[in-house]
């Protein structure tokens, strides 16, 4: 049996965490899929390539409003997927090679670990072949998440897609069926319709993206309906191969059709195929790795980050653990904790979408005394530029401290018009100050953030 100082299971984030303080450790990769992690391969960079191409796309077709008489005249769905895979595939490859063969004290290993008992584990590689035993001091969980498949469509034995598969079809539906209602078919709905296919989007709850604030889920459902066909409050009961296509019956009685169907219900951590319990590494009820505020599970030497243990499935907050662990693992004595205070997210949808902080809905269940105020995009110079009509600004604040509590912005460049929001709660700048303390270049977009700060019905001014 080999031993290592170091075990990192997965080249996500993972794979960012052995550099120069490293060097003098023997260290071990292991990865069993395509070398960089989701992100890199099927996630954040290649589907925002395809939402650019998209925007592009629907800003032809809507140039009328700004008085630009513009056609679409074709959509090269080869090229655009060329142009994603084309970039992101010599990454890939690159990084693989480069662990491969860059630096001596790293080795690579191609093949699927699992646990046989306290930091021992067996690797089988992914060419075939005898398990090879491996023993490390320290070992790093990285092994992210795969997307959720439901019951009624596994059982049904249709044809489906999921993330992960759908970006690199020949050539796009002509009616394509989105099964789920969150980040993951907001996203591909928008790029799908923009490029071309005809869209259902299925989803069980009463609104699309219920996660989010209320006011957010609200007004883009209601956007949402203009460009696809949506079904809320309508689970698969049922599923079948209708030749060429696929089609389900819903609960209400629906039946929807299409060509292809993407599953998009949500994304597993993928401990359950790890072989934890041989090691004794807890987990939550969902699967998800128990860690502490140090990214530490509870078997001592062994941290998890990213997707395996996060509630958030957000790359930035991978990035974020994998400096945590890096500076742990190499000072000990001196750890520091993950903050994971203000995480923000956004959805590459259309209109765009973005939030940091709690939801209204969060403020009444905590019982916490706060006010709103929303501000539309077409509220100011800019916004009436670009003609908007759907975006807004929903800012929630503690009326007495003007401590900012929560933030959502839905509109072109959403997350970029939050990152000064982000920031002031990151770091205690309260809203009256934020107001009134900066200058706000004028006539640009985040004139809708001061002018939703100067709204809010503070105690204090």
């Amino acid at each position: 049996m080999r031993h290592f100082d170091l075990v990192i299971i997965g080249s996500g984030s993972g794979n960012s965490l052995p550099d120069e303080r490293f060097s003098h450790l023997d260290v071990a990769v292991v990865e069993h899929g395509v070398f960089g992690g989701t992100c890199l391969n099927v996630g954040c960079i290649p589907t925002k390539m395809y939402v650019y191409a998209a925007d592009v796309a629907r800003e032809v077709t809507e140039a009328a409003r700004y008085g630009i008489d513009a056609t679409q005249d074709k959509i090269r769905w080869a090229d655009i997927r060329d142009r994603v895979f084309g970039r992101i595939d010599p990454i890939s490859e690159g990084g693989r090679r480069y662990r491969a063969e860059g630096e001596p004290n790293i080795t690579l290993i191609a093949g699927h670990a699992e646990f046989t008992g306290p930091k021992q584990l067996s690797v089988a590689p992914t060419d075939g072949g005898p398990a090879q035993q491996i023993s490390a001091d320290r070992v790093v969980l990285a092994a992210g998440a795969r997307p959720s498949i439901p019951a009624v469509i596994l059982d049904s034995g249709i044809p489906f897609h999921t993330s992960d598969t759908i970006m690199r079809l020949d050539e796009p539906p002509e009616r394509l069926v989105v099964l789920g209602g969150g980040f993951i078919g907001a996203e591909f709905a928008h790029v799908f319709s923009a490029l071309g296919s005809q869209v259902s989007i299925v989803t069980r709850g009463d609104r699309l993206l219920r996660h989010l604030d209320g006011t957010v889920a609200t007004r883009f459902t209601e956007v949402a309906r203009q460009h696809w066909t949506v079904h809320t409050n309508a689970p698969p009961i049922g599923c079948a191969d209708s030749g060429p296509g696929v089609h389900l019956e819903l609960e209400d009685g629906t039946v929807v059709e299409g060509d292809t169907l993407l599953v998009a219900t949500g994304r597993t951590p993928n401990s359950d195929r790890l072989g934890l319990d041989r090691a004794g590494i807890a987990t939550h009820e969902d699967g998800r790795v128990v860690v502490d505020e140090y990214q530490e599970t509870n078997l001592p030497g062994i941290y998890a980050l990213g997707d395996i243990c996060s509630p958030y499935q957000l790359k930035h907050v991978a990035n974020h653990e994998a400096k945590v662990v890096a500076h742990n693992l190499a000072n000990p004595g001196n750890r520091r904790k993950a903050d994971h205070r203000y995480v923000p997210s956004a959805v590459f949808t259309r209109p765009q979408i973005a939030e940091v902080g709690l939801t209204e809905e969060e403020c009444r269940e905590r019982g916490l005394r706060h006010v709103t105020s929303v501000q539309e995009y077409g509220s100011v110079a800019y916004g009436w530029a670009m003609e908007d009509t759907t975006g807004f600004c929903k800012l929630i604040a503690d009326p007495a401290t003007g401590e900012l509590l929560g933030a959502h912005v839905m509109g072109p460049q959403a997350s970029t018009v939050i990152q000064p929001l982000i920031q002031a709660m990151s770091f205690g700048l309260p809203a009256h100050r934020m107001a009134r303390e900066q200058y706000w270049i004028h006539p640009a977009l985040p004139e809708v953030v001061e002018n939703a700060l100067l709204a809010l019905p503070l105690d204090v001014t």
